[in-house]
């Protein structure tokens, strides 16, 4: 559906400039919903290999911790004496104007944290095992908190592109139809005009 516009050249030239902005958009809006699928596509793929590793990594420290409370008695007590982690750090990177977390553990527990004489081998599997799977997890809530901020954006950019491609685009084209065929058919118009009164003038001198 062509725009409510006065059919004149300016608004036909100003209409063509528009339609060509629109349709660059429409290009950057495609480009980047592209760029932005890739990346998420990377690392929906990553996710995958870091949840099987997960899961693995898990069921083996818990088999470890289950050992050692078996050879050593029940171990709550040495749990509690190992500090909470907070040294977690979040930074960000720009994707296509999508803020992507970066998150990074710089730990602050001690380089010793349980001592050796009450603890055995097992302990030492379940201790390392957990370790292991707190690494994974600050990946894994990286990855996992990157695909849902790109998704979101890709929706969005998704729809402002239909919008241009199924809207905006074709009502400027029939804007521009609509203003070319009026223009012609004022020209046309005029031409028969010119035409009647050379034909009158030309009657009125004879």
């Amino acid at each position: 559906m062509a725009m409510a516009v006065f059919p004149t050249k300016g608004n036909l030239i100003n209409t063509k400039k528009s339609l060509s902005l629109a349709a660059l958009g429409f290009d950057l809006m495609d480009r980047k919903r592209n760029i932005l699928v890739r990346e998420m596509v990377s690392l929906i793929d990553t996710a995958k290999s870091i949840r099987g590793e997960i899961e693995s990594t898990y069921a083996k420290a818990y088999q470890a911790l289950q050992s050692a409370n078996i050879t050593m008695g029940v171990i709550e007590n040495i749990a509690h004496g190992i500090e909470i982690e907070n040294g977690i750090h979040i930074t960000y990177r720009s994707v296509m104007g999508v803020e992507i977390p970066k998150v990074s553990l710089k730990t602050t527990q001690p380089e010793r944290v349980y001592g050796f004489t009450d603890t055995n081998s097992q302990f030492d599997l379940a201790y390392i095992g957990f370790e292991k799977a707190k690494q994974l997890t600050i990946v894994l809530a990286e990855i996992d908190n990157s695909v849902c901020r790109l998704a979101v954006e890709i929706k969005k950019t998704q729809r402002r592109a239909n919008a241009l491609h199924n809207i905006i685009i074709p009502q400027f084209i029939d804007t521009i139809k609509f203003i070319t065929d009026s223009l012609e058919e004022k020209e046309r118009e005029e031409f028969s005009r010119l035409k009647v009164i050379k034909k009158t003038k030309s009657e009125q001198n004879s």
